[in-house]
């Protein structure tokens, strides 16, 4: 899982690229231009572990509250924009940290050129974001719909018109919902820039189904190291968002985050309620932020040594069960109590680790 992209850029404190962790990034769903509201927003969704922040940028409302919105956030604020630089130069005058916005549709040579100025001082990085709902006319003319090519030519459009003005602190999305298409467009961009790469399925859809579209689009390029940042587009709260996209990280051994649940998936030989055992352990953890394995296993004749890795754990039999920390058990407690004992053990591994 070599990374590809050696070129790093900053997106405020947050490196991105070269040898940096790959960075969670999430969206705000709030009226921009209601800065209360979105910093409320933004304080939940970084204490989801969030590493940086996306704000739409519709109007000069919004973008005059962004001075407020950066002021009072504790992670990076990158400003969305579309079409009109003169939102771009307010937003960089508010303080923003990034910008996200295509060189190519904001009203000709002159304006990028405007933009570029402003942000070159302040180490402002762009990012290019091609969709494949939004390709250029001429382009889906030649290709006759959105195909790979189609959508790394729209980026190369837009990445030459910031390397001319010898602008090169960007880094590139190529957004599509459907995952084989963006898997080949990503791949294809790889192959031909050292850029950093925002990696997403755009519009993936609902929480169910875009969990599932996410997890296999994301988590194949950055298997394969293309990747340097990326954001998980849910229909609903954005705090689902970030914590998905740690869960991708995770599975891939990219980022630490949290405790990790593995259970089994029952079997003739579960003679316990697994299921509701598994759901209450989950739910319990949602409180925790350290790292920390737990197991979760419905058989306790294979249970402790098919979960050894696992920091702790608990196996169900009949009315009882074991509680095993790495696989060596440590005692049998009645079915009523294997939950309580597998907290204190958790507690008591939190401990010693700050200790330590």
């Amino acid at each position: 899982m070599k990374r590809r992209t050696t070129r790093q850029i900053y997106v405020g404190p947050v490196a991105i690229g070269g040898d940096a962790p790959v960075a969670v990034q999430s969206m705000t769903n709030t009226k921009t231009q209601d800065a209360k509201a979105t910093l409320e927003q933004i304080h939940k969704l970084t204490d989801a572990g969030c590493d940086i922040i996306r704000c739409a940028v519709p109007d000069m409302d919004a973008a005059l509250a962004l001075k407020e919105i950066v002021q009072g956030s504790p992670i990076p604020v990158i400003a969305d924009i579309h079409f009109d630089y003169r939102l771009a130069l307010q937003a960089i005058e508010s303080g923003v940290h990034g910008l996200r916005l295509n060189p190519g549709n904001i009203g000709g040579t002159e304006k990028v050129k405007a933009v570029v100025e402003a942000a070159k001082p302040k180490n402002i990085p762009i990012r290019i974001g091609v969709n494949a709902g939004s390709l250029p006319k001429d382009l889906l003319e030649t290709y006759g719909h959105p195909t790979a090519e189609a959508l790394v030519e729209a980026a190369w459009r837009h990445i030459r018109i910031l390397e001319e003005m010898d602008y090169r602190n960007i880094k590139i999305s190529l957004k599509c919902h459907d995952v084989p298409l963006t898997l080949a467009a990503y791949r294809l961009l790889a192959s031909q820039c050292d850029y950093p790469l925002h990696v997403g399925i755009t519009e993936a859809g609902t929480v169910h189904s875009g969990i599932i579209k996410s997890a296999v689009g994301i988590g194949t390029l950055l298997a394969e190291g293309i990747g340097d940042t990326i954001r998980v587009s849910l229909t609903g709260d954005p705090v689902n968002e970030v914590k998905v996209g740690f869960e991708i990280l995770k599975s891939l051994g990219l980022r630490s985050y949290g405790p990790t649940l593995i259970s089994c998936p029952t079997c003739g030989r579960t003679s316990i309620d697994l299921e509701k055992l598994a759901a209450a352990v989950e739910a319990r953890l949602a409180d925790i932020k350290e790292p920390i394995s737990v197991a979760v296993m419905g058989c306790i004749v294979n249970g402790p040594g098919e979960a050894r890795e696992a920091d702790v754990g608990i196996a169900g039999g009949k009315g009882e069960g074991l509680v095993f920390r790495k696989g060596q058990v440590i005692k049998k407690v009645p079915e009523a109590c294997l939950v309580n004992e597998l907290f204190d053990e958790i507690d008591k591994i939190l401990v010693e680790r700050e200790n330590q």
